[in-house]
């Protein structure tokens, strides 16, 4: 065993350079099948290709990033994020303004909306699906800490509504929520159960047509759209046993675009004949999540998560005990930005600066230093015992994720250096969302995207979050519980400073950052590939430097236009420019005096 850092940064390059060769190789020998290769119907047909989780297309359920982007296509929010930068924009709302005490909030819907299916979308949808989360907790599993502080919701007529809450709060209460039709979802008698997965009704730009397990996601163009009725007819996303798959797929043209590359897979894609490449700044933090004793809300323990796990000073040892500087630079190979916390940098305002005293780097002899304390003695083989117990942990990937494989080899040695016998368990996606849903895992490699506001990344970390082994209840980033961190969120969350709650956001991710629930790696680059013979158009957002795919909206997509498409035909919607003018800051009028609302930077499956 390596034991010198200078040699063991040697053996990590090494590692890091035999996998990109075996992944040049695996590029070289031709493309792989993909589970679907057949022509669009019509040149106006966009083809994604993905291997994304779906558990269901319910909006009030399904927090996974396939479904949730699909949402953001599907169902308009009643106030939106702009293209430019992510603040407030318009949604179904066309404005909306505040009383002197910051509680009640009313909300003008814009006229003549109509559903999917020509039916009329009236504030009264907008009252339904919020209260539907208020009354039922089967409806407020995905999005239900958005509606906690809700006192009630009302619509006095077709073109206003209200929202009293019970204290005023810092974020805007209409973002994020996907509204549905009330006379298509009070219908369904067990509404939590439903799968949504043909035929939607939603007023969003795209509607999900049809479904196929592990095959197809088929969206078709919504032409009672808003904005305007979007250039594509169709988009479907086709699904590949493996990444390296759909990188064969956009070389031969068989599908448009790519998101989720790899650097490897980016660098090779380089030179590509009728390949675009996008080096976007993500709103995605990846990390390792770290099993501190599972329970759900009530407290009552479940999974199989290692017991030396609940002590803090274990979990920091194995933050200490990971050169993360070295991660990102050979498993990412920069197209990553160093992290903090699980606010990225995309967001300056909320993320945990990193020159806060809570931040500590890697060092062995710290990592060592913390697991004498814990009581972790080392073994005659290195590896620490306590009790007669070895301290062996399971670090749990998927094995068609290359950065998630690459990562494994260096934690191995790194965790044996400080007496950690890390065992890495590799399988599908399937069986990971399974695992750590039941709690059964000690460590796995986690992401989540982020929204402009730090509200809701902030309260699916609190006590009342966590769910139950089968996935009932609230949902959660780390199964994690703190009655500090729960305390600054609160704070945070009725703040209307936005410096003073700033500093509340901060203080509650040094807490996290401190108790180590998980240890946040990079903000990773999102790397994107296009076919340019085919679409071009795309808004990317934030729009200097952003992302065309996983955005906090629909401008991605949505804009989108085949390689020559007449720019004077009448058939489409609006351009770039209009989709991101209309409604680019919004006023908010509180106690009869006007000011102009900030505008704020603020969830790999899971969204």
């Amino acid at each position: 065993m390596f034991t010198h850092p200078t040699l063991r940064r040697g053996l990590r390059r090494c590692l890091a350079g035999v996998a990109a060769l075996a992944l040049a190789g695996s590029l070289a020998a031709g493309p792989a099948q993909a589970a679907t290769s057949e022509a669009p119907e019509s040149e106006n047909v966009l083809r994604i290709a993905t291997d994304g989780f779906i558990d269901s297309f319910n909006p009030f359920t399904s927090f996974y990033l396939v479904p949730t982007n699909t949402f953001r296509y599907m169902y308009e929010n009643l106030v939106a994020n702009d293209a430019e930068d992510g603040s407030v924009t318009e949604g179904l709302a066309t404005d909306w303004s505040t009383d002197d005490d910051g509680k009640v909030w009313t909300y003008t819907i814009r006229p003549d909306m109509k559903w999917s299916d020509g039916e009329p979308l009236t504030s009264e949808d907008v009252a339904w699906t919020y209260n539907q989360m208020m009354d039922k907790e089967e409806m407020a599993v995905a999005n239900g800490s958005l509606v906690e502080n809700f006192d009630k919701v009302e619509a006095p007529d077709e073109s206003t509504l209200v929202i009293t809450l019970k204290e005023p709060q810092a974020n805007n209460p209409g973002q994020e929520i996907p509204v549905v039709p009330e006379h298509v979802w009070s219908k369904i008698d067990e509404p939590g159960e439903f799968k949504n997965d043909e035929e939607s009704v939603g007023s969003g730009p795209f509607q999900l047509e049809s479904y196929e397990a592990n095959k197809s996601i088929t969206l078709k163009a919504n032409p009672n759209f808003w904005r305007g009725e979007p250039e594509l007819d169709e988009i479907q996303y086709r699904y590949y046993t493996n990444s390296d798959a759909q990188v064969q797929a956009i070389r031969s043209g068989e599908v448009d675009f790519i998101s989720g590359l790899s650097p490897d897979q980016f660098t090779a894609l380089e030179g590509a004949d009728n390949v675009e490449l996008n080096d976007g700044d993500g709103r995605r933090f990846n990390g390792i999540s770290i099993n501190p004793g599972i329970a759900d809300a009530d407290d009552n323990e479940f999974g199989t998560g290692h017991e030396a796990l609940k002590d803090k000073r274990v979990r920091q040892a194995i933050r200490a005990g990971i050169d993360i500087e070295t991660l990102r630079n050979q498993v990412m190979q920069d197209y990553a930005q160093p992290a903090t916390s699980f606010i990225p940098s995309v967001y300056p305002t909320w993320a945990l600066k990193d020159d806060d005293p809570v931040i500590s780097g890697f060092d062995v002899d710290r990592a060592k230093k913390l697991l004498d304390e814990a009581g972790w003695e080392e073994g005659s083989d290195g590896i620490r015992t306590k009790d007669g117990q070895k301290l062996e942990l399971r670090f749990l990937t998927d094995a068609d994720e290359p950065i998630e494989q690459n990562t494994a080899k260096f934690l191995g040695p790194w965790m044996e250096d400080i007496g950690i016998d890390l065992k890495a368990e590799s399988t599908d996606v399937d069986t990971v969302s399974e695992r750590t849903t039941k709690g059964d895992y000690d460590m796995y490699f986690s992401a989540w995207s982020i929204n402009p506001d730090p509200d809701y990344q902030l309260s699916i970390n609190t006590c009342g979050q966590r769910p139950d082994a089968d996935g009932n209840g609230g949902t959660s980033q780390d199964g994690w519980c703190s009655e500090e961190f729960d305390k600054l969120y609160r704070a945070q969350h009725v703040e209307l400073d936005e410096a003073e709650r700033a500093e509340l956001v901060q203080e509650a991710l040094a807490v996290h950052y401190e108790e180590a629930p998980s240890v946040t790696l990079w903000y990773p680059s999102q790397l994107e590939a296009i076919r340019s013979d085919r679409f071009t158009n795309f808004t990317k957002q934030p729009t200097d430097g952003g992302v065309i795919a996983n955005q906090v909206g629909y401008w991605g997509y949505a804009s989108a236009e085949p390689v020559g498409a007449d720019e004077a035909s009448s058939g489409g919607g609006l351009g770039v420019g209009g989709w991101i003018g209309i409604g680019a800051a919004a006023i908010v009028v509180l106690g009869g005096g006007g000011w102009l609302l900030s505008r704020r930077k603020s969830s790999d499956d899971r969204e």
